[in-house]
């Protein structure tokens, strides 16, 4: 395929990345796994963290209820259902979670969702009750985008900034090439990327936020609350832990998967004008590269992959990954890739359909699946066994012992006797520290001495029997 080459603009974006892009990781990245975290949810659409302090894990599911996760808790127990107020099904539902950057002493968090009613997308405030683990149902709209024609498209991501303000990702209103053109029309909201106070009230234009003095549309023509736009369906942003840089991955349509960064105050990102760095043709004239910002990178249409996922730079504390390292996913493909600033390749091929990522609070990722799952990503460890001890000898009356299995935890194993004179009485199996036990047979057989083996997580205790009996000294 032959691609119009916006080349004046790619090096302004390169030139304005390269000091970004040197946070990112060189390594080649890990060897990783999916460790299961939860598997009974409602179609999870996102995952993501309070920044309280308590670490937990709170997951919103597409019908209308948050869950919220305890550290060490084998299941995951509900925080909010405002499942009367939405429309679930498709691409709608309740969409969006971000808490408050003071949480921990406010209990103010957002949610975003698709209304009953109408379909109108919608960004209330609530609040936590006296028990954390528990909101209270008072809503408190902040922002209603009517959304009347298509259903597709919402949009749906919330996350502060490192600026305190409450960042929205709207998508463009639906159907195929934006038939209203409304990801380029400034004068409304669908297919950008919006910033507000959620900490001001304006009473003079009569919302329950304020749009911040420095948004690129303040006193000239478009909506104040516009801070980019271009996108097409942005699904999932989140902004770099140590950089504070934004990263938003934009859906295509039928070529291409795009990632935007950084995201420039007031920058055009081209939809619907371009796809990735294709021009689509729905507006010939305006298919001048010069005015628009492009992905910093996109993939095609190819091995089953059809719509991107975004997630998060890589700053977590237990090393899965080189820090700076961006991981993304395809919701078709079920792929897990990194990208490290200058290519893109697999982590894992999931067979799920991704629909987020999350972070904790100690910066380690998670993986979520349509199908009712959240895994976080996690090193694949080495798996080194000791086994203690790893000889026996026994006299003609047989007996009985045990073995000790020292491993990290995670590390699975299997012990088989070696001969019919040796019984496994317990630990046939198990993970991480255990103990075999066993017992010997007496030995009646004609030669002196017999020995066999239990074969243990691929090594070998040595069991030795000896015809002779214990010499008695006789008075």
């Amino acid at each position: 395929m032959i691609r119009s080459e916006p080349m004046r603009s790619r090096n302004v974006l390169c030139t304005c990345a390269a000091v970004l892009l040197c946070a990112l990781a060189a390594p080649v990245p890990a060897a990783v796994t999916l460790a299961p975290v939860l598997d009974d949810l409602a179609a999870p659409l996102f995952a993501g963290n309070a920044g309280d302090g308590s670490n937990r894990l709170f997951v919103i599911e597409q019908r209308g209820v948050i869950r919220v996760l305890r550290p060490g808790a084998a299941s995951a127990t509900t925080f909010l259902d405002i499942r009367p107020k939405i429309v679930a099904g498709g691409e709608r539902g309740l969409l969006g979670l971000a808490f408050h950057p003071d949480y921990a002493a406010n209990r103010r968090f957002f949610v975003y969702y698709t209304r009953i009613a109408d379909g109108a997308l919608v960004v209330a405030e609530y609040a936590t009750s006296a028990n954390p683990d528990v909101a209270n149902e008072t809503e408190t709209l902040l922002l209603v985008i009517p959304h009347p024609t298509y259903a597709n498209h919402n949009g749906g991501m919330l996350a502060f900034g490192h600026d305190r303000m409450l960042y929205i990702g709207v998508g463009d209103g639906g159907f195929g090439n934006d038939p209203p053109n409304n990801a380029q029309n400034l004068e409304v909201l669908l297919g950008k990327i919006l910033r507000i106070d959620v900490d001001r009230a304006d009473a003079a234009a009569g919302t329950p936020y304020a749009v911040p003095a420095d948004n690129p549309f303040v006193g000239r023509s478009g909506r104040d609350e516009i801070y980019a736009y271009g996108l097409r369906n942005p699904w999932r942003f989140s902004f770099d832990l140590v950089t504070g840089v934004q990263w938003v991955a934009d859906v295509g349509q039928g070529m291409h998967e795009e990632v935007n960064m950084p995201i420039e105050r007031g920058g055009n990102y081209g939809w619907r004008v371009y796809e990735g760095f294709e021009c689509t043709g729905n507006d010939p004239p305006a298919c001048d590269p010069a005015r628009y910002r492009f992905s910093i990178f996109d993939y095609p249409h190819d091995g089953g992959r059809c719509s991107i996922t975004g997630g998060y730079v890589y700053r977590g504390s237990q090393a899965t990954l080189p820090g700076g390292t961006y991981v993304f996913g395809d919701f078709c493909s079920g792929e897990i890739f990194a990208w490290d600033g200058t290519a893109r390749r697999v982590l894992l091929t999931t067979g799920q359909n991704i629909t987020s990522f999350g972070e904790d609070e100690k910066g380690e990722l998670y993986v979520v699946g349509l199908g009712g799952t959240v895994s976080r990503i996690a090193t694949v460890q080495a798996c080194d066994y000791a086994l203690t001890p790893a000889t026996a000898a026994f006299p003609r009356d047989g007996g009985a012992a045990s073995v000790a299995v020292s491993v990290a935890p995670g590390c699975p194993w299997t012990a088989t006797g070696g001969a019919p004179w040796i019984t496994l009485t317990s630990g046939a199996t198990g993970n991480g520290d255990g103990v075999v036990t066993y017992v010997v047979a007496p030995y009646t057989g004609k030669a002196k001495k017999r020995s066999a083996t239990i074969a243990i997580a691929g090594s070998a205790v040595t069991i030795t029997q000896t015809k002779e009996r214990p010499l008695v000294t006789r008075p």
